[in-house]
This record gives structure tokens, C-alpha cells and sequence, in this order.
């Protein structure tokens, strides 16, 4: 039985990683910040080949090695533990830096005490592609190839979207760098979703928790859109399932070694996932807005075109079979109903 270890495993997409390794028969180390987030984890999985430790700061200097001394027979890594929110005072030691000591910690612990593992595959984002200059452009198309060409300084003074963008770029060419300075016995896949979608396989004690994506259905199952669409954001997205199954069968499959992957399902608008909301559920009717109801600037799909979107690596190298947007509106909200606001 492969052993695997998955940082982060209390957050969205890595609680659908966990439950797909574990159908999959693989024996699974996973990292959790407190044993609070560990507790339901346990539960979840009774009797399951499965180890829950703690790793309470992930940006703290080898914060990793202790895990990885106690497990040197693991065959694989999935990284997707980095901090994702707005709330720092000072970008660089609160989100710059740990998101990048947080990648080279693991791969570092890895090379040390770990040479069994085969492949290493980290969670990066679009993010790490994207150019802010040029997300309005109906005429750039982005793909794999492309790196944001923010600089660090611009995380360090930049808004809080830069400045989360410029950490997730940093630390996927962290990792991109240690692998070619150190050569070590492993090598290196990266996952670059948009924005994530889906049904919530983590425990949320009330939606108020709930992960920045995804907070939009929140919102709109608490009734909040009913006056106004909010603006969607940038046009791209991804099932929550998608997105953990690339990171599975990019561990998986041989040929998807040292490669990026752009996994994204393609467009959207929050127009649409009301329609597909309101299509699903008929019975929320008077918690959702009318069909006429106004959109806010950027509510909408642009009449003139988003940016275009190259996925193909991710279709066929990877195997995926796009979920539609329909399917994880619906499953999203009927997974967020009965959780207290």
C-alpha cells in the first residue's frame, strides 16, 4: 500500500484529495494546523490506514521535518497546505513568506528523510499564471507557459489580491527552483486552478468559515443576493472534484512528471449560477432574486469576451472530464443546507 503524505488536509480542495486517496487504497499521512481541525478529521475516516499531525505553522522553519522523519517510507507528497486570506498587516512575513518557506520546508524535509518519495505534487493557482494587466483582455489567451509577471515587491506593496497572487506565484517557482538546484530522488507536478467551486467535504462549524470561493453560494443560499448580483471576479473556475482528481492523477501518472498543470472547466458568471441555483431548487425561491433582478458591473459574462483559456494539457494528460457548472452549483448548495450561518 503507497504511503502518502497530504499537508493542509483540513482545507477545501485537500479534504477531497483525502477522500479520494483513501477510495484509492493508499495509506495517508495528513497535516492539520491544531488538533481541533485534526478531531473531525478522525472521525470522518474510523479505521481508515490514516494519520492525522500536527503541524501547527507551516511558514516556521523546517516545520515540516518532524512529520517527514516519522514517515521516511512515504512514496508520495501532496502539498496544499499556503495561507489564502486578506486579513495581514505586513504582506511579506505574513503571506509572502510563508508561503514560500512553507513549499521549500516540505521539499527540503523530502530530500532529507524521505528518499523514498517518487513525486511531489503542490497546489499552486492560477494565480501563478495570470497577468493582472491583462485579465479584461478578450485577446490573451493563457496557459501553462505563462508565469504572473508580478515581482515580489509588488506583493509586498500591492493590494491584497496582488500580494495573495504574487505568493502563490513565488512559492510554485520555489519549488520549480529547489528541484533544479538540488536534483533531488523526486520530481515535481504543480496544479493551477482559477477560482474552486463545489461540494464542501470539510467540517464547517457555521458558513461564516467557509472558503473564499465558495462564499458566494453562501451568500446566496442566506438570501444576500436578492437585491443586487455581486461582481463574479475573473470568468474561470473549477469543480472542487476536478481539481482534487488532477492532483491524484497527476501523482499517478508517469507522464505527468515536471509538468504544470492549468485545470480549469472554463467559464462562468454568477448570473448563471443563479439560474442554475434557482433550476436546482425551486424550493428556495424566496430566498433567491428575481429573474430580473439587476447585476452588479462585472455580475455578468462580458458582452465583448473574457480571456481565453488553454486546458488541454490538463484534459489530456490528466484524463479529466470536466464537471459543468449546472452540477456544482447544485451539489455545492445542497452540500452548504443544514450548516448553521
Amino acid at each position: 500500500m503507497p504511503k502518502v503524505l497530504l499537508t493542509g488536509g483540513s482545507g477545501f480542495i485537500a479534504a477531497h484529495v483525502l477522500d479520494l486517496l483513501l477510495k484509492r487504497g493508499y495509506e495517508v499521512v495528513t497535516t492539520v494546523r491544531s488538533e481541533t481541525k485534526a478531531s473531525p478529521i478522525r472521525a470522518k475516516y474510523p479505521g481508515a490506514k490514516l494519520t492525522v499531525a500536527i503541524v501547527p505553522d507551516i511558514g516556521a522553519p523546517d516545520a515540516f521535518n518532524s512529520v517527514i522523519a516519522s514517515n521516511p517510507d512515504l512514496d508520495y507528497v501532496q502539498h496544499t497546505a499556503s495561507p489564502f486570506h486578506y486579513h495581514w498587516t505586513d504582506a511579506r512575513t505574513e503571506l509572502l513568506e510563508p508561503a514560500v518557506n512553507g513549499t521549500t520546508s516540505v521539499l527540503r524535509a523530502v530530500a532529507k528523510h524521505a528518499p523514498s518519495v517518487k513525486r511531489v505534487v503542490v497546489t499552486s493557482s492560477f494565480a501563478a499564471i495570470l497577468s493582472e494587466a491583462d485579465l479584461a483582455n478578450p485577446h490573451r489567451t493563457f496557459s501553462e507557459a505563462d508565469w504572473n509577471p508580478s515581482s515580489y515587491e509588488d506583493g509586498v506593496t500591492g493590494s491584497a489580491a496582488t500580494s495573495y497572487r504574487v505568493s502563490k506565484k513565488f512559492a510554485e517557482k520555489a519549488a520549480w527552483d529547489f528541484v533544479a538546484t538540488e536534483k533531488p530522488g523526486f520530481d515535481l507536478a504543480t496544479i493551477c486552478p482559477p477560482l474552486v467551486f463545489g461540494p464542501v467535504a470539510h467540517h464547517l462549524d457555521s458558513l461564516a468559515a467557509i472558503n473564499t470561493s465558495n462564499g458566494r453560494f453562501a451568500e446566496l443560499l442566506q438570501g444576500k443576493w436578492k437585491e443586487e448580483i455581486p461582481a463574479a471576479g475573473v470568468f474561470l473556475w473549477v469543480d472542487v472534484r476536478d481539481a482534487a482528481l488532477a492532483h491524484v492523477e497527476a501523482m499517478e501518472r508517469p507522464e505527468a512528471g515536471g509538468k504544470r498543470f492549468f485545470t480549469t472547466a472554463g467559464y462562468y458568471d454568477n448570473r448563471r449560477i443563479l439560474k442554475a441555483v434557482r433550476a436546482a431548487f425551486p424550493e428556495l425561491a424566496g430566498q433567491l432574486p428575481a429573474e430580473d433582478v439587476r447585476g452588479a458591473p462585472g455580475a455578468d459574462f462580458p458582452a465583448g469576451g473574457s480571456i481565453g483559456f488553454d486546458n488541454s494539457r490538463a484534459t489530456n494528460v490528466l484524463g479529466i472530464d470536466w464537471i459543468p457548472l449546472e452540477k456544482s452549483a447544485a451539489d455545492t448548495i445542497k452540500s452548504l443546507q443544514g450548516i448553521p450561518a
